[in-house]
């Protein structure tokens, strides 16, 4: 059975349960769903459950489906990393051998900063791993001040730069991170995005984030599943930071969202257009609101407001469509520390004229992106392995 469109959606950082090389990854049995289930009795996910995500082995009992309308498993995870770029690497069919560096726990190096201040002639403040809402409170007010450039970074490989528009120009900023690409290029520092993160306000009370983020990343170092829809004149849709991540490499359309609801929004309208192809959508919050912030009730309440528009999108889902739901790591919001969490992935798919299967435990997020493939007719990727051919009609 194939299908002309497939609405493949990333609920970011929501893991099953911990893979079993995760202490090699610091992590302590992590698992971001059941410590969200843990956070807040009887939470209302009346959808996602009924598409089986309570079924998945290790998931706490209470949220089982007796008769589930979705298919349901989870998808192990064989790259070495546990970061957003990793993740969505494979899941588009590339194994990453050599995690992307991340500078979570030092900030970056000194020769680094040096010679970003060599090369652009300004003055760096900040250098931690930090919110980026939180960062411009704490020293938004100082640059006003001083001009001085806010540098900062996260549990993910980025190098993020915040400057306020009123006291260094957009085009500076732009100037600014287009340098610190370059010098991020060197192994030793290599990162797998810079960020311009520009903001406005007078003070910390009023400081704000504008929609004018610019993304430098690094492009994928093999081809995807996206570039073979692009060649093969296919819809690559991107929504949310998804275009930022593939730095644009294989898509054909993209759509701003900057919050889950914006991107639940614009996936939902994408519904009511005509194409065939693919529809790649990421979902934020879950993951930089209520993940390193290590708050599970927010996480949890969260994920409720995602399932509410999660039903008005299962409405959408017509008989030539294919919906999947899955996630890029983990990052349990009960675990110690910031960073993401060494998890499995769920995997949710549904049609509605599909019978419900366990797919129990798959061997990659790659298998995703070979169904992808295996659909339309693409490249099979380098890794993958189609569960097209499991899909059975009812």
């Amino acid at each position: 059975m194939k299908f002309k469109r497939i609405f493949l959606v990333i609920i970011d950082s929501v893991g099953v349960g911990a893979l079993p090389d995760a202490k090699d990854f610091n992590d302590d049995n992590p698992h971001t769903l059941n410590s969200v289930l843990k956070a807040k009795k009887k939470l209302q996910i009346k959808n996602l459950k009924s598409l089986g995500l309570g079924n998945i082995e290790t998931v706490l009992s209470g949220y089982q489906e007796a008769s589930p309308i979705g298919s349901y498993g989870r998808l192990a995870e064989i790259s070495k990393g546990k970061d957003t770029m990793t993740g969505h690497y494979e899941l588009m069919g590339l194994k990453v051998t050599e995690p992307f560096m991340t500078f979570t726990d030092t900030g970056f190096p000194d020769e680094l900063i040096q010679e970003l201040e060599k090369q652009t002639g300004e003055k760096f403040i900040g250098n931690i791993a930090a919110s980026g809402t939180e960062i411009i409170k704490e020293l938004g007010e100082q640059q006003l001040k001083t001009k001085e450039f806010i540098i900062y970074t996260s549990a993910d490989s980025v190098l993020q730069l915040a400057a306020n528009e009123d006291v260094i120009p957009l085009n500076r900023l732009y100037e600014v991170c287009e340098i610190a690409r370059k010098i991020t290029l060197k192994e030793e520092w290599k990162v797998g995005r810079v960020i311009a993160r520009p903001f406005t306000g007078d003070s910390k009370e009023n400081f704000k984030r504008t929609q004018n983020r610019h993304d430098y990343a690094l492009k994928p170092f093999a081809k995807t599943v996206l570039n073979s829809l692009e060649e093969n004149k296919l819809a690559s849709i991107s929504v949310g930071k998804i275009k930022d991540i593939f730095d644009g490499y294989g898509i054909t359309e993209s759509h701003k969202a900057s919050t889950n609801d914006e991107g639940m929004d614009v996936t939902i309208a994408l519904t009511e257009k005509s194409f065939k192809g693919l529809v790649f959508t990421n979902l934020v919050d879950f993951d930089a609101l209520y993940g390193h912030r290590r708050d599970p009730l927010g996480y949890a309440e969260c994920l409720e407001e995602f399932d509410k528009k999660l039903e008005i999108l299962l409405a959408k889902i017509g008989p030539d469509d294919l919906l999947i739901v899955t996630a890029d790591h983990g990052n349990d919001p009960s675990h110690k520390g910031t960073d993401h969490t060494r998890e499995y992935a769920p995997l949710l798919v549904y049609n509605p004229n599909l019978q419900a299967i366990n797919f129990k435990t798959r061997d990659s997020f790659a298998d995703v992106g070979a169904t992808i493939a295996d659909n339309f007719d693409l490249e099979k990727p380098a890794i993958g392995t189609s569960f097209l051919k499991d899909l059975k009609r009812k």
